[in-house]
Parts: structure tokens; C-alpha cells; sequence
């Protein structure tokens, strides 16, 4: 049964893994000061450069993600970005009591995330893509 749903369904979750990031990095684009300030307000050096190399890597690779093209380097790439940016951006270990729970939830969201993106790098894209 399963073999006969194994590329729609991988198509499917490329959609659905890539879409976070599609959305998020033209969101990043269009509000591009606010990324420079959210990024700044967490200390990170050259907040301009980080914000312009953050969207780039969300918007290509969601878009690889989609098509297929480099599946497996994209899958590679944004698992490592996620685990980046959680560890940075959704530190509930170092907030205050009343912020833990729901920083802890975006944490454990996206290391769930990274894991569905490292079986992209593990297993490739499935056969229904545009590139290799």
C-alpha cells in the first residue's frame, strides 16, 4: 500500500518542511529593518549581513526543497540553520520562568523539524523532482 503513496507523499512533506522556511524568509525580506533589529536584539555581530545570508538560505532552500533540486544539500543546510537558529533565538534554558514554556515548545518544534529535514539529506527528495 504504501509504495503505491511513497512519491506523493514525499512531495508532499518537501511542501510541507519547505513552507516554514519559503514564508519566512520573504517575510524576512519585506520587513528586512525588523529582522536587523530582532537579530541585533540578541547581540549577534553585523545583524545587515546575518539577516541578508538568513533569508537567502530560507528562501533557496525551501525552493530546493520543493523542486527537488539538491534536496539532500538543502535538507542538510536548513537542518543545521534550524538547530542554529534555535539553540540563538529559543534558548528557554536562559529566560525567565514565564517565557520557558512557550520557547521550549518552539525549540522542540523546530529540533523536530531539523530531524524531518536530515531524512531529506538521508533519503533524497524521493523520485517525483525536478533536479538531482
Amino acid at each position: 500500500m504504501f509504495e503505491s503513496v511513497k512519491n506523493p507523499l514525499a512531495v508532499i512533506a518537501r511542501i510541507l518542511l519547505a513552507l516554514m522556511f519559503v514564508l519566512a524568509g520573504f517575510d524576512k525580506l519585506t520587513h528586512f529593518s525588523g529582522t536587523v533589529g530582532f537579530i541585533g536584539s540578541a547581540g549577534l555581530p553585523v545583524p545587515e549581513v546575518l539577516a541578508a545570508i538568513t533569508l537567502t538560505v530560507e528562501i533557496v532552500g525551501g525552493l530546493a526543497l520543493i523542486t527537488g533540486i539538491q534536496a539532500r544539500l538543502a535538507g542538510f543546510v536548513l537542518a543545521g540553520f534550524t538547530l542554529l537558529a534555535s539553540i540563538t533565538f529559543h534558548n528557554f534554558w536562559a529566560v525567565p520562568a514565564d517565557q520557558a514554556y512557550v520557547q521550549q515548545l518552539l525549540f522542540m518544534k523546530n529540533i523536530s523539524v531539523a530531524g524531518g529535514l536530515l531524512l531529506v539529506a538521508a533519503l533524497g527528495a524521493g523520485q517525483w523532482k525536478l533536479g538531482k
